[in-house]
Protein backbone atom coordinates (compact mmCIF):
# COMPACT_ATOMS: atom_id res chain seq x y z
CA UNK A 1 0.00 0.00 0.00
CA UNK A 2 3.11 2.33 -0.33
CA UNK A 3 2.27 3.20 -3.67
CA UNK A 4 0.60 6.39 -4.28
CA UNK A 5 -3.16 5.84 -5.77
CA UNK A 6 -5.11 9.49 -6.57
CA UNK A 7 -8.77 9.88 -6.24
CA UNK A 8 -10.68 7.64 -8.70
CA UNK A 9 -13.47 5.50 -9.42
CA UNK A 10 -13.62 1.99 -10.55
CA UNK A 11 -16.01 0.44 -12.90
CA UNK A 12 -17.33 -3.31 -13.43
CA UNK A 13 -15.16 -3.69 -16.09
CA UNK A 14 -11.85 -2.57 -14.08
CA UNK A 15 -12.48 -5.31 -11.55
CA UNK A 16 -13.13 -8.07 -14.11
CA UNK A 17 -9.45 -6.29 -16.34
CA UNK A 18 -7.85 -6.46 -13.01
CA UNK A 19 -8.34 -9.80 -11.85
CA UNK A 20 -7.23 -11.13 -15.44
CA UNK A 21 -4.40 -9.08 -14.92
CA UNK A 22 -3.24 -10.34 -11.60
CA UNK A 23 -3.73 -13.52 -12.66
CA UNK A 24 -1.30 -12.65 -15.62
CA UNK A 25 1.39 -11.48 -13.54
CA UNK A 26 1.24 -14.44 -11.41
CA UNK A 27 1.72 -16.95 -13.99
CA UNK A 28 4.60 -14.25 -15.32
CA UNK A 29 5.78 -14.64 -10.98
CA UNK A 30 5.79 -18.72 -11.80
CA UNK A 31 7.85 -18.62 -14.54
CA UNK A 32 10.30 -16.51 -12.78
CA UNK A 33 10.37 -18.83 -9.87
CA UNK A 34 11.03 -21.40 -12.01
CA UNK A 35 14.11 -19.84 -14.08
CA UNK A 36 15.74 -19.14 -10.87
CA UNK A 37 15.57 -15.01 -11.44
CA UNK A 38 15.75 -13.63 -8.20
CA UNK A 39 18.72 -11.79 -6.78
CA UNK A 40 20.28 -13.33 -3.37
CA UNK A 41 23.64 -12.65 -2.88
CA UNK A 42 23.90 -11.60 0.96
CA UNK A 43 20.96 -11.57 3.22
CA UNK A 44 19.79 -7.85 3.89
CA UNK A 45 17.86 -7.09 6.84
CA UNK A 46 15.15 -3.78 6.54
CA UNK A 47 12.35 -2.15 9.47
CA UNK A 48 10.10 0.35 9.46
CA UNK A 49 8.71 2.05 12.40
CA UNK A 50 5.10 3.71 12.80
CA UNK A 51 5.06 6.46 14.64
CA UNK A 52 2.21 8.79 16.79
CA UNK A 53 2.35 12.29 17.22
CA UNK A 54 1.14 13.60 20.56
CA UNK A 55 0.60 17.47 21.55
CA UNK A 56 2.30 18.61 25.05
CA UNK A 57 -0.28 16.66 26.91
CA UNK A 58 -0.02 13.56 25.37
CA UNK A 59 -2.59 13.82 23.19
CA UNK A 60 -2.93 13.03 19.59
CA UNK A 61 -1.56 15.84 17.43
CA UNK A 62 -3.31 16.15 13.58
CA UNK A 63 -0.22 17.12 12.08
CA UNK A 64 1.28 15.04 10.14
CA UNK A 65 1.54 17.11 7.22
CA UNK A 66 3.18 20.00 8.72
CA UNK A 67 5.99 17.95 10.81
CA UNK A 68 6.71 16.18 7.57
CA UNK A 69 7.62 18.98 6.02
CA UNK A 70 9.46 20.34 8.72
CA UNK A 71 11.36 16.79 8.78
CA UNK A 72 11.79 16.96 5.36
CA UNK A 73 13.47 13.62 4.55
CA UNK A 74 12.35 10.78 1.98
CA UNK A 75 13.04 8.40 5.39
CA UNK A 76 9.97 9.63 6.87
CA UNK A 77 6.32 9.20 5.14
CA UNK A 78 2.57 9.80 5.74
CA UNK A 79 0.66 7.14 7.26
CA UNK A 80 -3.34 6.67 7.72
CA UNK A 81 -4.08 9.03 10.64
CA UNK A 82 -2.97 12.38 10.69
CA UNK A 83 -1.38 11.69 14.04
CA UNK A 84 0.69 9.33 12.36
CA UNK A 85 3.39 9.19 10.69
CA UNK A 86 6.62 6.28 9.02
CA UNK A 87 10.39 6.07 8.90
CA UNK A 88 11.50 3.51 6.64
CA UNK A 89 15.24 2.79 7.36
CA UNK A 90 17.37 1.62 4.69
CA UNK A 91 18.45 -1.93 4.24
CA UNK A 92 21.53 -3.37 5.60
CA UNK A 93 23.46 -6.69 7.11
CA UNK A 94 23.44 -7.47 10.81
CA UNK A 95 27.27 -9.27 10.24
CA UNK A 96 29.55 -7.53 12.54
CA UNK A 97 28.18 -4.39 14.26
CA UNK A 98 25.25 -3.65 11.87
CA UNK A 99 22.92 -4.32 14.32
CA UNK A 100 24.38 -1.21 16.50
CA UNK A 101 24.84 1.05 13.20
CA UNK A 102 20.97 0.14 12.76
CA UNK A 103 20.50 0.98 16.38
CA UNK A 104 22.48 4.45 16.30
CA UNK A 105 20.91 5.48 13.02
CA UNK A 106 17.26 4.95 14.05
CA UNK A 107 18.30 6.82 17.11
CA UNK A 108 19.75 9.60 15.31
CA UNK A 109 16.87 9.91 12.83
CA UNK A 110 13.92 10.27 15.18
CA UNK A 111 15.84 12.11 17.57
CA UNK A 112 16.34 14.65 13.95
CA UNK A 113 12.73 13.91 13.32
CA UNK A 114 11.53 15.02 16.64
CA UNK A 115 13.53 18.29 17.40
CA UNK A 116 11.75 19.30 13.76
CA UNK A 117 8.17 18.08 15.15
CA UNK A 118 8.18 20.40 18.06
CA UNK A 119 8.56 23.52 16.03
CA UNK A 120 5.05 22.13 14.91
CA UNK A 121 3.86 21.70 18.74
CA UNK A 122 4.07 18.05 18.11
CA UNK A 123 6.53 15.18 19.70
CA UNK A 124 6.73 11.74 18.14
CA UNK A 125 5.67 8.35 20.51
CA UNK A 126 6.62 5.07 19.82
CA UNK A 127 3.45 3.09 21.41
CA UNK A 128 1.77 0.18 19.85
CA UNK A 129 -1.81 2.11 20.39
CA UNK A 130 -1.79 5.08 21.98
CA UNK A 131 -3.99 5.33 25.04
CA UNK A 132 -5.11 9.18 24.84
CA UNK A 133 -6.67 8.47 21.70
CA UNK A 134 -10.99 9.38 21.84
CA UNK A 135 -13.24 8.70 19.71
CA UNK A 136 -13.38 11.94 18.28
CA UNK A 137 -9.72 11.62 16.80
CA UNK A 138 -11.03 8.31 14.63
CA UNK A 139 -13.13 9.65 12.00
CA UNK A 140 -13.13 10.48 8.77
CA UNK A 141 -11.39 13.76 9.51
CA UNK A 142 -8.69 11.81 11.05
CA UNK A 143 -7.05 10.33 7.62
CA UNK A 144 -4.08 11.71 5.79
CA UNK A 145 -4.85 13.83 3.24
CA UNK A 146 -3.11 11.86 1.05
CA UNK A 147 -5.75 10.64 -2.13
CA UNK A 148 -4.66 7.16 -1.41
CA UNK A 149 -6.08 6.67 2.04
CA UNK A 150 -9.71 8.32 1.45
CA UNK A 151 -9.67 6.18 -1.64
CA UNK A 152 -8.81 3.08 0.60
CA UNK A 153 -11.50 4.26 3.27
CA UNK A 154 -14.16 4.33 0.45
CA UNK A 155 -13.24 1.20 -1.34
CA UNK A 156 -13.18 -1.03 1.98
CA UNK A 157 -16.73 0.56 3.32
CA UNK A 158 -18.20 -0.69 -0.17
CA UNK A 159 -16.65 -3.76 0.05
CA UNK A 160 -18.69 -4.38 3.92
CA UNK A 161 -21.70 -2.41 2.71
CA UNK A 162 -21.86 -1.09 6.18
CA UNK A 163 -20.47 0.47 9.19
CA UNK A 164 -17.38 -1.15 10.71
CA UNK A 165 -17.70 -3.22 13.74
CA UNK A 166 -15.13 -3.40 16.82
CA UNK A 167 -15.87 -5.86 19.43
CA UNK A 168 -13.11 -6.27 22.08
CA UNK A 169 -13.44 -8.57 25.03
CA UNK A 170 -11.05 -8.47 27.77
CA UNK A 171 -10.63 -7.17 31.91
CA UNK A 172 -13.13 -4.41 30.20
CA UNK A 173 -14.97 -4.23 27.14
CA UNK A 174 -15.25 -1.93 24.45
CA UNK A 175 -18.14 -2.38 21.59
CA UNK A 176 -18.37 0.36 18.93
CA UNK A 177 -19.18 1.20 15.68
CA UNK A 178 -16.98 3.57 12.88
CA UNK A 179 -18.10 4.90 9.47
CA UNK A 180 -14.47 4.93 8.19
CA UNK A 181 -11.23 2.80 8.82
CA UNK A 182 -9.67 5.16 10.94
CA UNK A 183 -9.06 2.96 13.74
CA UNK A 184 -6.79 1.23 11.76
CA UNK A 185 -4.69 4.63 12.66
CA UNK A 186 -4.66 3.50 16.12
CA UNK A 187 -2.46 0.25 15.37
CA UNK A 188 1.25 1.46 14.87
CA UNK A 189 3.63 -1.45 14.33
CA UNK A 190 7.23 -1.99 13.54
CA UNK A 191 7.96 -4.59 10.62
CA UNK A 192 10.47 -6.51 9.90
CA UNK A 193 12.25 -7.44 6.67
CA UNK A 194 13.82 -10.26 5.50
CA UNK A 195 15.49 -10.88 1.96
CA UNK A 196 15.42 -14.81 1.68
CA UNK A 197 15.93 -17.06 -1.21
CA UNK A 198 13.17 -18.34 -3.53
CA UNK A 199 14.03 -21.94 -2.29
CA UNK A 200 14.16 -21.02 1.86
CA UNK A 201 11.14 -18.53 1.41
CA UNK A 202 8.42 -21.32 2.75
CA UNK A 203 10.75 -22.49 5.46
CA UNK A 204 11.57 -18.72 6.51
CA UNK A 205 7.97 -17.57 6.69
CA UNK A 206 7.02 -20.85 8.01
CA UNK A 207 9.14 -20.77 11.49
CA UNK A 208 8.31 -16.51 11.38
CA UNK A 209 4.50 -18.17 11.76
CA UNK A 210 5.85 -20.12 14.77
CA UNK A 211 7.86 -17.27 16.47
CA UNK A 212 4.81 -14.57 15.80
CA UNK A 213 3.15 -15.43 19.27
CA UNK A 214 6.06 -15.37 21.25
CA UNK A 215 6.93 -12.13 19.57
CA UNK A 216 4.03 -10.74 20.45
CA UNK A 217 4.05 -11.78 24.04
CA UNK A 218 7.61 -10.43 24.87
CA UNK A 219 6.67 -7.21 23.24
CA UNK A 220 3.40 -6.30 23.76
CA UNK A 221 3.02 -2.51 24.14
CA UNK A 222 -1.41 -1.99 23.58
CA UNK A 223 -3.11 -2.38 26.27
CA UNK A 224 -5.50 0.53 26.08
CA UNK A 225 -7.75 1.59 23.80
CA UNK A 226 -10.42 4.21 23.49
CA UNK A 227 -10.09 4.27 27.85
CA UNK A 228 -10.65 0.97 28.34
CA UNK A 229 -8.35 -1.84 29.61
CA UNK A 230 -8.82 -4.47 26.66
CA UNK A 231 -5.74 -7.18 25.46
CA UNK A 232 -1.95 -6.93 26.23
CA UNK A 233 -1.62 -6.46 22.17
CA UNK A 234 -4.88 -4.68 21.66
CA UNK A 235 -3.52 -3.77 17.99
CA UNK A 236 -4.11 -7.04 16.63
CA UNK A 237 -7.53 -7.18 17.67
CA UNK A 238 -8.15 -4.07 16.38
CA UNK A 239 -6.38 -4.39 13.21
CA UNK A 240 -8.24 -7.12 12.54
CA UNK A 241 -11.59 -5.71 12.79
CA UNK A 242 -10.80 -2.21 11.70
CA UNK A 243 -9.95 -3.60 8.19
CA UNK A 244 -12.81 -6.38 8.19
CA UNK A 245 -14.54 -6.18 4.47
CA UNK A 246 -16.80 -9.31 5.82
CA UNK A 247 -20.49 -8.28 6.74
CA UNK A 248 -21.53 -10.94 9.78
CA UNK A 249 -22.67 -13.28 7.17
CA UNK A 250 -19.72 -13.71 5.38
CA UNK A 251 -17.79 -14.51 8.45
CA UNK A 252 -20.24 -17.09 9.26
CA UNK A 253 -20.03 -18.16 5.82
CA UNK A 254 -15.80 -18.27 6.67
CA UNK A 255 -14.90 -16.20 4.18
CA UNK A 256 -11.27 -14.88 4.81
CA UNK A 257 -10.45 -11.88 6.26
CA UNK A 258 -8.10 -9.28 4.67
CA UNK A 259 -6.16 -9.41 8.06
CA UNK A 260 -4.89 -12.93 8.46
CA UNK A 261 -2.67 -14.85 10.22
CA UNK A 262 -3.36 -17.42 7.11
CA UNK A 263 -4.42 -21.30 7.41
CA UNK A 264 -1.57 -23.68 6.74
CA UNK A 265 1.83 -24.10 6.40
CA UNK A 266 3.44 -23.25 2.84
CA UNK A 267 5.83 -25.36 0.34
CA UNK A 268 6.56 -22.37 -1.73
CA UNK A 269 6.18 -18.42 -1.69
CA UNK A 270 3.76 -18.97 -4.47
CA UNK A 271 0.98 -20.34 -2.19
CA UNK A 272 0.69 -17.16 -0.26
CA UNK A 273 0.26 -15.03 -3.59
CA UNK A 274 -2.32 -17.84 -5.20
CA UNK A 275 -4.24 -17.37 -2.03
CA UNK A 276 -4.24 -13.77 -2.20
CA UNK A 277 -5.99 -13.68 -5.90
CA UNK A 278 -7.80 -17.09 -4.81
CA UNK A 279 -9.55 -15.35 -1.89
CA UNK A 280 -9.67 -11.85 -2.21
CA UNK A 281 -11.36 -9.65 -4.31
CA UNK A 282 -9.79 -6.85 -5.68
CA UNK A 283 -9.75 -3.04 -3.39
CA UNK A 284 -8.13 -1.20 -5.62
CA UNK A 285 -8.00 -2.39 -8.82
CA UNK A 286 -5.81 0.34 -10.95
CA UNK A 287 -4.44 -1.75 -14.18
CA UNK A 288 -0.87 -0.52 -15.16
CA UNK A 289 0.19 -0.53 -18.58
CA UNK A 290 3.14 -3.08 -18.42
CA UNK A 291 2.67 -5.98 -20.14
CA UNK A 292 4.66 -8.52 -17.61
CA UNK A 293 4.66 -11.74 -19.94
CA UNK A 294 6.76 -8.84 -23.05
CA UNK A 295 8.95 -7.60 -20.12
CA UNK A 296 10.04 -10.54 -18.93
CA UNK A 297 10.01 -12.30 -22.44
CA UNK A 298 12.60 -9.36 -23.59
CA UNK A 299 14.97 -9.71 -21.00
CA UNK A 300 13.73 -7.26 -18.55
CA UNK A 301 12.39 -7.77 -14.93
CA UNK A 302 8.64 -6.99 -14.93
CA UNK A 303 7.12 -4.70 -11.99
CA UNK A 304 4.09 -7.13 -11.78
CA UNK A 305 2.32 -3.78 -10.65
CA UNK A 306 -1.26 -5.43 -9.80
CA UNK A 307 0.12 -8.73 -7.74
CA UNK A 308 2.34 -6.32 -5.75
CA UNK A 309 -0.64 -3.73 -5.28
CA UNK A 310 -3.18 -6.66 -4.50
CA UNK A 311 -0.42 -8.20 -2.08
CA UNK A 312 -0.46 -4.78 -0.07
CA UNK A 313 -4.47 -5.03 0.32
CA UNK A 314 -4.60 -8.44 2.09
CA UNK A 315 -2.49 -7.59 5.82
CA UNK A 316 -0.72 -11.10 6.65
CA UNK A 317 0.83 -10.94 9.80
CA UNK A 318 3.93 -12.62 8.28
CA UNK A 319 3.45 -10.87 4.49
CA UNK A 320 5.73 -12.25 1.35
CA UNK A 321 6.84 -8.99 -0.66
CA UNK A 322 7.84 -8.89 -3.86
CA UNK A 323 10.48 -6.12 -4.81
CA UNK A 324 12.90 -4.66 -7.52
CA UNK A 325 16.16 -3.07 -6.89
CA UNK A 326 18.81 -2.04 -9.24
CA UNK A 327 16.62 -3.88 -11.77
CA UNK A 328 16.91 -6.87 -9.99
CA UNK A 329 13.99 -8.93 -8.07
CA UNK A 330 14.12 -10.51 -4.50
CA UNK A 331 12.15 -11.83 -2.19
CA UNK A 332 11.20 -10.43 1.37
CA UNK A 333 9.29 -12.20 4.37
CA UNK A 334 7.80 -9.16 6.24
CA UNK A 335 7.14 -9.94 9.64
CA UNK A 336 4.53 -7.35 10.71
CA UNK A 337 3.01 -8.72 14.07
CA UNK A 338 5.21 -6.42 16.82
CA UNK A 339 3.87 -2.64 17.78
CA UNK A 340 6.10 0.14 17.84
CA UNK A 341 8.31 0.87 21.18
CA UNK A 342 8.41 1.30 23.83
CA UNK A 343 12.67 2.51 23.25
CA UNK A 344 14.98 1.97 19.61
CA UNK A 345 16.72 -0.49 21.96
CA UNK A 346 13.68 -2.47 22.85
CA UNK A 347 13.39 -2.38 19.00
CA UNK A 348 16.74 -3.92 18.45
CA UNK A 349 16.37 -6.64 21.50
CA UNK A 350 12.96 -7.80 19.39
CA UNK A 351 14.78 -7.68 16.08
CA UNK A 352 17.35 -9.76 17.83
CA UNK A 353 15.37 -12.55 19.08
CA UNK A 354 13.25 -12.82 15.88
CA UNK A 355 16.30 -12.62 13.31
CA UNK A 356 18.56 -14.97 15.38
CA UNK A 357 15.66 -17.63 16.66
CA UNK A 358 14.17 -17.46 12.78
CA UNK A 359 17.54 -18.27 11.08
CA UNK A 360 17.83 -21.78 13.41
CA UNK A 361 14.27 -22.69 13.33
CA UNK A 362 14.32 -22.64 9.64
CA UNK A 363 17.22 -24.80 8.92
CA UNK A 364 16.49 -27.32 11.12
CA UNK A 365 16.22 -30.89 9.70
CA UNK A 366 13.07 -31.60 11.77
CA UNK A 367 11.43 -28.27 12.10
CA UNK A 368 9.29 -26.94 14.44
CA UNK A 369 6.04 -26.93 11.92
CA UNK A 370 6.00 -30.09 11.21
CA UNK A 371 5.75 -31.05 15.13
CA UNK A 372 2.33 -28.59 15.44
CA UNK A 373 -0.48 -27.90 13.48
CA UNK A 374 -1.26 -24.30 12.01
CA UNK A 375 -4.50 -23.80 14.13
CA UNK A 376 -2.36 -24.60 17.22
CA UNK A 377 0.06 -22.11 16.14
CA UNK A 378 -2.79 -19.57 15.59
CA UNK A 379 -4.00 -20.34 19.13
CA UNK A 380 -0.45 -19.58 20.07
CA UNK A 381 -0.77 -16.08 18.85
CA UNK A 382 -3.90 -14.83 19.91
CA UNK A 383 -3.20 -16.47 23.44
CA UNK A 384 -0.04 -14.58 23.49
CA UNK A 385 -2.10 -11.05 22.17
CA UNK A 386 -4.72 -11.70 25.20
CA UNK A 387 -2.75 -12.16 27.75
CA UNK A 388 1.09 -10.83 26.69
CA UNK A 389 4.69 -11.43 28.66
CA UNK A 390 1.59 -13.95 31.37
CA UNK A 391 0.71 -16.36 28.66
CA UNK A 392 1.26 -19.93 27.92
CA UNK A 393 1.41 -21.35 24.90
CA UNK A 394 2.19 -24.79 23.26
CA UNK A 395 5.70 -26.04 21.70
CA UNK A 396 6.85 -29.20 20.32
CA UNK A 397 9.13 -30.52 23.08
CA UNK A 398 7.65 -28.53 25.74
CA UNK A 399 3.92 -29.33 25.48
CA UNK A 400 2.03 -26.42 27.40
CA UNK A 401 5.21 -23.97 28.51
CA UNK A 402 5.07 -20.50 30.14
CA UNK A 403 6.13 -17.78 27.36
CA UNK A 404 8.67 -16.72 29.27
CA UNK A 405 10.49 -20.08 30.62
CA UNK A 406 10.35 -20.85 26.63
CA UNK A 407 12.01 -17.98 25.76
CA UNK A 408 14.33 -18.72 28.82
CA UNK A 409 15.07 -22.44 27.95
CA UNK A 410 14.94 -22.77 24.39
CA UNK A 411 14.37 -19.24 21.84
CA UNK A 412 17.26 -18.09 23.34
CA UNK A 413 19.77 -19.93 22.79
CA UNK A 414 18.50 -20.49 19.56
CA UNK A 415 18.84 -16.52 19.26
CA UNK A 416 22.52 -16.62 20.80
CA UNK A 417 23.47 -19.32 17.75
CA UNK A 418 21.65 -17.89 14.87
CA UNK A 419 23.38 -14.23 15.61
CA UNK A 420 26.50 -15.79 15.55
CA UNK A 421 25.74 -17.52 12.53
CA UNK A 422 24.94 -13.84 11.19
CA UNK A 423 28.46 -12.71 12.25
CA UNK A 424 26.67 -10.49 14.94
CA UNK A 425 29.35 -9.26 17.21
CA UNK A 426 29.30 -10.90 20.29
CA UNK A 427 29.24 -7.80 22.59
CA UNK A 428 26.43 -6.37 20.46
CA UNK A 429 24.50 -10.03 20.70
CA UNK A 430 24.83 -10.19 24.04
CA UNK A 431 23.83 -6.64 24.86
CA UNK A 432 20.41 -7.08 22.90
CA UNK A 433 19.29 -10.31 23.77
CA UNK A 434 19.94 -9.34 27.37
CA UNK A 435 17.01 -7.10 26.95
CA UNK A 436 15.02 -10.08 26.32
CA UNK A 437 16.20 -12.23 28.93
CA UNK A 438 15.28 -8.97 31.51
CA UNK A 439 12.03 -8.99 30.49
CA UNK A 440 11.49 -12.78 31.16
CA UNK A 441 13.01 -12.59 34.82
CA UNK A 442 11.17 -9.86 35.58
CA UNK A 443 7.36 -10.32 34.10
CA UNK A 444 7.75 -6.23 32.55
CA UNK A 445 7.81 -5.14 28.87
CA UNK A 446 5.86 -2.14 27.66
CA UNK A 447 1.88 -3.77 28.17
CA UNK A 448 2.35 -4.53 31.82
CA UNK A 449 4.59 -1.27 32.99
CA UNK A 450 1.81 1.09 31.08
CA UNK A 451 -1.13 -1.09 33.46
CA UNK A 452 1.40 -1.00 36.39
CA UNK A 453 1.64 2.71 35.97
CA UNK A 454 -2.04 3.91 34.98
CA UNK A 455 -3.07 1.14 38.27
CA UNK A 456 -0.61 3.66 40.34
CA UNK A 457 -2.22 7.12 39.05
CA UNK A 458 -5.79 5.86 39.43
CA UNK A 459 -4.87 4.73 43.28
CA UNK A 460 -3.67 8.23 44.04
CA UNK A 461 -7.06 9.47 42.81
CA UNK A 462 -6.89 10.17 38.98
CA UNK A 463 -9.49 9.25 36.76
CA UNK A 464 -8.80 7.11 33.39
CA UNK A 465 -8.87 9.56 31.60
CA UNK A 466 -6.46 11.51 33.61
CA UNK A 467 -4.23 8.58 34.43
CA UNK A 468 -4.54 7.71 31.14
CA UNK A 469 -2.53 11.32 29.59
CA UNK A 470 -0.33 11.35 32.56
CA UNK A 471 1.26 7.79 32.07
CA UNK A 472 1.72 8.97 28.43
CA UNK A 473 3.62 12.10 29.37
CA UNK A 474 5.35 9.80 31.22
CA UNK A 475 6.13 7.03 28.79
CA UNK A 476 7.65 9.89 26.53
CA UNK A 477 9.86 11.07 28.73
CA UNK A 478 11.28 7.56 29.67
CA UNK A 479 11.11 7.02 25.99
CA UNK A 480 13.38 9.33 25.17
CA UNK A 481 16.39 7.84 27.95
CA UNK A 482 16.59 4.23 25.25
CA UNK A 483 16.25 2.48 28.80
CA UNK A 484 14.89 -0.45 28.23
CA UNK A 485 11.68 -1.00 29.17
CA UNK A 486 12.12 -3.84 32.14
CA UNK A 487 13.96 -1.37 34.06
CA UNK A 488 11.44 1.68 33.47
CA UNK A 489 10.51 2.79 37.24
CA UNK A 490 6.70 2.99 38.24
CA UNK A 491 5.97 6.25 40.19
Amino acid sequence: MGDDVGERTFTREDRQRYRQKVQRCLDVFARMLAESRFDFDEPMTGMEVELNLVDADGRPAMRNAEVLDRIDDPMFQPELGRFNLEINVPPRSLAGDGAARYEAEVRDQLNAANDRALGAGAELVMIGTLPTLGPEHLTHQSISANPRYALLDEQMLLARGEDLHIDIRGPESLETWADSIAPEAACTSVQYHLQVSPDSFAQHWNAAQCLASVQVALAANSPYFLGRELWRETRIALFTQAADTRQAELKAQGVRPRVWFGERWITSVFDLFEENTRYFPALLPVIDPEDPVQVLESGGTPTLQELRLHNGTVWRWNRPVYDIVDGRPHLRVENRVLPAGPTVVDIMANAALYYGALRILADQDRPVWSQISFATAEENFIQCATRGIDATVFWPGSGEVPVTELVLRRLLPMAHAGLREWGVDDAIRERLLAVIEGRCTSGRNGATWQLAQVRWLESRGADRTEALRQMTHHYVELMHTNAPVHTWPVD
